[in-house]
């Protein structure tokens, strides 16, 4: 379907079709592998696979394969952490705050109450540990002992939810006199006309049901606040069945959840980013937020949790590990509030280097923009590094996620590069003069 507000889709992403299927497929096997080669049963030192002892993991039957992936309990159990935060977010209270204006020049109203939300969490976790024998809780050991079942319904789930929004992205919308209709935004990536491609890139810009965005919902809520469980969940189960809490474990679980509280806290960034302002809701980002996010960003603490990977970090590695941390928080937000500063007019005492555009917009090019065209991204990736480096070096598994956000943070550059290009024109030529490198300075 094409229209003036929503025009055909004609550059694909990921390689198009084969992409797409292929990231559909390949990334909940990988989150199923990372599942079974760091468990109770099998551990991954250096990287040498036992290939063998990884299969017989796995059912040997279609009832057990059904078993598998329809536990009633562990489905109960998501579905109860799902929906409860739903509830949630409808009553727990909040500021309203309005989005980025639309193509169709309306402008989405979001609630923000990612403080009364991390609020509530924390007290029934408090009130838990309150109410609990030796610290024994059991809903952190069953989301230890499941990890393989739930991420199967986490996967699962994902799959269900981008059907729906697909499905939903074809109803039009009732205007509020409730007699005409009006047509919803698309993503301008998600509109080729093809089911599967736009099914995975996300068809719909914001799907939403009532003024509850989906979207919005799914990228703070389920699955980053899940991560921060399954890390207590790692230090719940070295407690309980070890008899000890090491320092590495302790430092990573700090490390994220500093991560978790910070980006459910300053929520309303969220905002203006390309995932809410581009970006369809499909396959891609509901399987993301939901499933490979928590599971495969946990895979640190998950790994040393385990007895015959157990690092002891001591007071000088603990500093060296705080001290990148701190410096890429550091790049992170004070270059994303210069910019920020920069854009509502708060620096114009400054006088900083900038490049008038055609747009009416200026291309800031000093201060912490003077270095690298994506300076935040590097300080991102630098806390990246800091969960990564407690896990010491006994295998490059742990080391994954560098690894893969580093993939992702060049392809996120080579995106806003080619929007830039096509937005500025001779323009961003001029920036580019003046900014030559891209993420890294002097380097890249």
């Amino acid at each position: 379907m094409s229209s003036p507000l929503n025009p055909k889709t004609t550059h694909w992403e990921f390689s198009g079709l084969p992409g797409a299927i292929g990231i559909t497929l390949g990334l909940p096997t990988l989150i199923i592998f990372f599942a079974l080669i760091t468990n109770e049963n099998y551990s991954l030192t250096g990287i040498n696979l036992d290939i063998q002892a990884i299969i017989d993991q796995l059912p040997q039957n279609s009832t057990e394969w059904i078993d598998l992936c329809f536990d009633k309990t562990c489905w109960l159990a998501y579905l109860t952490w799902f929906f409860g935060l739903v509830i949630l977010d409808f009553i727990l209270p909040g500021r309203s705050l309005n989005g980025v204006t639309l193509r169709d020049n309306t402008k989405l109203n979001y609630k923000i109450n990612g403080l009364a939300m991390s609020g509530t969490l924390l007290a029934v976790l408090a009130a838990r540990v309150y109410q609990s024998t030796n610290w024994y809780l059991p809903e952190l050991q069953f989301i230890y002992d499941n990890h393989l079942k739930l991420t199967i319904v986490t996967t699962i789930f994902s799959f269900l939810l981008a059907i729906f929004v697909y499905i939903t992205s074809f109803i039009p919308l009732i205007t509020p006199n409730g007699v005409k209709t009006r047509e919803r935004v698309l993503s301008v990536n998600g509109n080729t006309g093809s089911v599967i491609y736009d099914w995975f890139i996300g068809r719909e810009l914001n799907p939403r049901i009532g003024t509850w965005d989906i979207k919005l919902f799914c990228e703070l809520r389920p699955g980053l606040l899940l991560w921060f469980l399954i890390n207590l969940s790692c230090i719940h189960n070295q407690y309980h069945k070890y008899g000890e809490i090491t320092d590495s474990l302790v430092l990573i679980n700090a490390l994220q959840a500093f991560y978790v509280f910070d980006g459910v806290l300053n929520e309303e960034g969220l905002l203006t980013m390309i995932d809410i302002t581009t970006d369809g809701f499909g396959f891609m980002l509901a399987f993301g937020d939901l499933a490979w996010l928590p599971w495969s960003y946990s895979l640190p603490a998950r790994y040393v949790c385990l007895p015959e990977h157990k690092v002891s970090l001591g007071f000088s590695n603990i500093a060296l590990i705080l001290g990148i941390k701190v410096l890429g928080y550091y790049i992170f937000h004070s270059s994303n509030k210069q910019k920020s500063d920069f854009r509502q007019g708060k620096l114009d005492h400054l006088n900083l280097v900038s490049i008038p555009t055609k747009t009416g917009s200026k291309l800031l090019c000093d201060g912490w923009w003077g270095l690298s065209q994506h300076i935040n991204y590097l300080g991102d990736w630098l806390i990246g590094w800091s969960w990564c480096l407690p896990t010491g070096f006994q295998t490059p598994l742990t080391y994954f996620y560098v690894i893969y956000f580093g993939t992702l943070l060049l392809h996120r550059q080579m995106r806003d590069e080619a929007k830039c290009r096509a937005k500025y024109g001779k323009q961003w030529e001029e920036y580019e003069a003046k900014v030559p490198y891209k993420i890294i300075p002097y380097v890249y």
